[in-house]
Formats: C-alpha cells, sequence, structure tokens
C-alpha cells in the first residue's frame, strides 16, 4: 500500500526534473521545477508560482507516457489492492481454499506489474536529465538535475515489488 502510495504522490509533485546550478549559472534567486503536471518557480523568498501545461499535445513525449504509466499504475495498484483484500485470509468473500489463496496471489502479481510499469517513466526521465546534463550543445541554463519524485517513485517501486513478491511467495506456501 506504501508504495502505490508512493507512486500516487510522485505523479503529483512537480519536481521531476529540478534546475541545476553548475559553472556560472549560479542563480539562487529561483530554482524551476519541472513534472508531469505542472512547472514550478521557487523564488528564494519562498514564493512559488505553478504553471499547468496548457496542452496535452504540445507535451514531450515522455511527459504525456510518464503521465498515462502513472496514472494506469494508479488505477492498477487500487485494483491490486482490492483484489488482494478480496482474497485475504481475514475477509470472508470468498471460502477459504484453493481460490482465495489463487486471488491473493493474482493481486501480488499486479503489484509486481505495477512496479515494473512505473519504472518505464522515472527510467526514461533519469536518461534524459543524464544526457541532458553531459551534453555540450544543451546550454547551462537548460541543464536539470533528477528531482524528488524520482527518487520517492523509485521507493515506491522498490516496495511494490518487495510487496507484490512477499505476498505471492506467502500465499504459495500456504497452498
Amino acid at each position: 500500500i506504501l508504495g502505490w502510495v508512493g507512486v500516487i504522490l510522485a505523479c503529483g509533485l512537480p519536481m521531476w526534473q529540478v534546475s541545476a546550478f553548475i559553472d556560472v549559472n549560479i542563480v539562487v534567486a529561483q530554482t524551476i521545477w519541472e513534472g508531469l503536471w505542472m512547472n514550478c518557480v521557487v523564488q528564494s523568498t519562498g514564493q512559488m508560482q505553478c504553471k499547468v501545461y496548457d496542452s496535452i499535445l504540445a507535451l514531450k513525449p515522455e511527459v504525456q507516457a510518464g503521465r498515462a504509466l502513472t496514472v494506469i499504475v494508479a488505477l492498477l495498484g487500487l485494483v491490486a489492492l482490492m483484489v488482494t483484500v478480496v482474497g485475504a485470509q481475514c475477509t470472508n468473500c470468498i471460502r477459504p481454499g484453493k481460490m482465495k489463496s489463487r486471488i491473493v496471489i493474482a493481486g501480488g502479481a499486479i503489484y509486481i506489474l505495477c512496479g515494473i510499469l512505473v519504472l518505464v517513466p522515472l527510467c526514461w526521465f533519469a536518461n534524459i536529465v543524464i544526457s541532458d546534463f553531459y551534453d555540450p550543445s544543451v546550454p547551462p541554463s537548460q541543464k536539470r538535475e533528477m528531482g524528488a519524485a524520482l527518487y520517492i517513485g523509485w521507493a515506491a517501486t522498490a516496495l511494490l515489488l518487495f510487496g507484490g513478491c512477499l505476498i505471492c511467495c506467502c500465499s504459495c506456501s500456504q497452498r
């Protein structure tokens, strides 16, 4: 469940890419955050202005794919939660037996699928940030670093994969 919540948090945070302070570009008066849904400018005074992206079709492909996959993972995580609860030993939705164990295994497999699917946009963004950072043709003012949302997403991925494997293993051993 914590992994699922982490995916939702990472999806909504505007900190997928954060402005980098390198070379002579040490402008500490403002920091630029770029996310899946909006861009934010944070002033050194603490004031923050965010602007939601105007057009979906004008977005870069990685942002469009990131949006789609994180929303799909959030919805699929909800399905996994419901399936796992239906098959849990503490519920009476289904009589105890092989079918109940199979349902829990299906819930664990859906959690694992969620973890794999959310890795795609996270690693895609990280690859773009790293390659642009070391690309000499990108001006220093346009260079970005990986933001907190990527790290939250990776932690959520680890929790989803670990939790899904744990659910599957524990259900298989009880058969």
